[in-house]
């Protein structure tokens, strides 16, 4: 009779073999897998205060940026949206029960708002009229004006991104992210007291997001390098206030 056990055995072992194998390949995938910058720019892996300085750099460098979110400060609360470069900026703030759009080509500041936005607090006929004649159109701020410094730094990267990426106290890493479907570290002021940013890990180390300290507001940054028509209005949607902005009711 012909024994069959050495082929079974051999078999036995052929297969145990390959689950061994396929085992021992599933193991070594998840633990690569397991590798939280794999595939990312390798920021993650650097210290607190090299992440702090690259992202700075990236920030500088960048022709463009898109700001959308809020800002707390002594003079209130402020919502932008606001698209930023070197020469100019475009966009929205929001402050009280107010929305107002900003337009800066070179030092040329225009302000548009609605009828409302202009009225006084104790209206006439002087003032509804003037109000009517403004809402809707863009104003061009005089630079002697109180107000165009004010205006102004709300379409300055430099100046937005000074203070909002500036974080207080010893920097530390926190949390990894996901903001806009890209992957983040973040670092931050002290323990968060002092500022957070969320630093993208695909590409360029952007700023994606930034959280101020003290209850400083929120705020998300895309669009870097992104250009943007940046064009004074046309004539005939300009009106010419001809005097000092009066303060609106908001």
């Amino acid at each position: 009779m012909t024994s069959f056990a050495p082929a079974v055995r051999a078999r036995r072992r052929t297969a145990f073999a390959v689950v061994l194998c396929a085992g021992l390949t599933v193991a070594l995938t998840a633990c690569a897998g397991d590798d939280p910058d794999e595939g990312t720019n390798g920021v993650g892996k650097l210290t607190a205060a090299r992440i702090e300085k690259k992202t700075r750099a990236a920030a500088d460098g960048a022709d463009a940026v898109r700001l959308t979110g809020k800002l707390v400060s002594k003079g209130g609360t402020y919502a932008l949206d606001m698209q930023l470069s070197s020469k100019g900026g475009t966009g929205s703030v929001t402050a009280k029960k107010n929305t107002f759009a900003l337009l800066r080509v070179g030092d040329e500041l225009f302000l548009k708002a609605d009828a409302g936005f202009w009225k006084a607090e104790k209206a006439d006929d002087t003032s509804d009229q003037a109000a009517d004649k403004l809402g809707g159109k863009y104003v061009k701020v005089p630079e002697d004006d109180p107000t165009y410094k004010q205006l102004r730094g709300f379409t300055e990267k430099e100046t937005l991104l000074d203070g909002m990426l500036t974080l207080h106290g010893k920097v530390g890493k926190g949390d990894r992210d996901t903001i806009g479907g890209v992957r983040t570290v973040q670092i931050l002021g002290g323990k968060g007291e002092g500022g957070a940013l969320d630093v993208s890990l695909k590409g360029t180390p952007y700023p994606l997001r930034v959280a101020r300290g003290g209850g400083g507001g929120t705020v998300t940054l895309a669009d870097w390098g992104k250009s943007f028509p940046l064009e004074a209005p046309a004539e005939n949607a300009t009106v010419d206030y001809g005097g000092e902005l009066p303060r609106s009711s908001g």
